[in-house]
């Protein structure tokens, strides 16, 4: 029997498989970065009786979104938007985390009513922002050098990561994921490439993790035990990422998560760097590596085809993976793996913004051969 279709547990939650739909941005909402009807049809189109979703990144504030149209999670609104996908989704007996964002200085004052972006330190990355422009396109946008937060601003952003921990709640989530992954706002606290303070926030990784650790106690305090999931990228470099000793870094991370009563650990492996593909090196950290230190379930992340994603399972390097870019243009993925029918081709050209096309347009398997 596949283990990728065996039963597991995720937190309080009973799946009927281990593929999960990676957290991704698709640049889909209605105005006012609300979840709309286009949002509802994508989701209930790839959810699956005993499946888990992730969501796109969703921010917690509007300084922290990065990408045009990508949703919230800070007011009444995104809460309703939210709910109407997550009513679809429970109807076909399908699990929902919400990933929870802060971009930092990945943010660009376009998507932040003007507003200079806040990181750690005031260092520019080098990546771009998807903004729309003043014909009303989609447009890359080069980033601003950001402000560097005062030692007094951080627990604010803490008590965003609560409310909308609450509204996430409120809204019906199973549960909250924390993206501490990708260059982000978490991640540029915890690698010293970007992490140039010297407060209680930088120096050497305790301080370092603080923010991510403040933040997790302060969501857990919400959702309670098995609720809350955190998302890493050990060995990315998009949005200018760097660190002196990456396995340091993550493994103090990983054996001090094991404090807690987490649904899972998410870890993307290297051979994704953001949005493509690099060769690895024995100086990654992968799941392997995080496993000989972190007790707890492990979804893994990246590039995964049927076949390695069957192995990492059956090696126990991971307990569940989650899938993406196969995911967008299989609805049905879980079926078709199951079943060992053709995948569709993807069209990276309409992955970040746009209407249905690449969205909610592809072909589910018929019937006759689900069957």
């Amino acid at each position: 029997m596949s283990k990728l279709f065996s039963h597991t547990k995720v937190g309080h939650f009973h799946l009927q498989h281990r593929v999960v739909l990676a957290p991704l941005t698709r640049m889909r909402t209605a105005p006012g970065n609300v979840p709309g009807d286009l949002m509802v049809e994508y989701y209930t189109q790839r959810a699956t009786d005993g499946g888990l979703l992730i969501s796109d990144a969703t921010a917690v504030a509007q300084l922290g979104i990065a990408y045009v149209e990508a949703p919230g999670i800070y007011t009444e609104e995104h809460v309703k938007g939210w709910k109407r996908v997550i009513d679809a989704v429970h109807a076909k007996g399908a699990r929902i985390f919400l990933q929870m964002w802060h971009a930092g200085r990945q943010a660009h004052p376009a998507n932040t009513d003007g507003v200079t972006p806040v990181a750690p330190s005031a260092l520019r990355s080098l990546e771009h922002a998807a903004i729309r422009d003043e014909n009303g396109q989609i447009a890359e946008a080069e980033l601003p050098v950001p402000r560097a937060l005062e030692t007094n601003e951080i627990p604010g952003i803490v008590e965003q990561f609560r409310r909308s921990a609450e509204l996430a709640k409120q809204a019906g989530f199973d549960g909250v994921e924390l993206h501490a992954a990708n260059g982000y706002l978490f991640e540029q606290f915890l690698l010293d490439g970007t992490n140039h303070r010297d407060d209680v926030y930088g120096g050497p990784i305790e301080n370092r993790a603080r923010f991510l650790f403040d933040t997790l106690d302060a969501v857990v305090s919400v959702w309670g035990p098995g609720r809350v999931a955190v998302r890493l990228s050990p060995s990315g470099t998009y949005g200018t990422m760097s660190d002196s000793n990456p396995h340091a870094t993550f493994g103090y991370v990983a054996e001090r998560l094991n404090q807690y009563d987490l649904a899972y650990l998410h870890v993307i492996e290297p051979r994704i760097r953001g949005i493509v593909e690099k060769e690895t090196s024995d100086s990654d950290v992968t799941s392997k590596d995080i496993r000989r230190i972190y007790k707890g379930t492990i979804i893994a992340a990246g590039g995964f085809t049927r076949e390695n994603a069957e192995q990492i399972i059956v090696d126990g390097h991971a307990d569940l993976v989650a899938f993406g870019r196969m995911f967008i243009s299989n609805p049905d993925l879980p079926e078709r793996l199951r079943s060992g029918a053709p995948l569709n081709q993807y069209d990276r050209t309409t992955f970040y913004g746009g209407d249905a096309r690449g969205y909610t347009d592809y072909e589910s398997l018929s019937e006759d051969v689900a069957a």
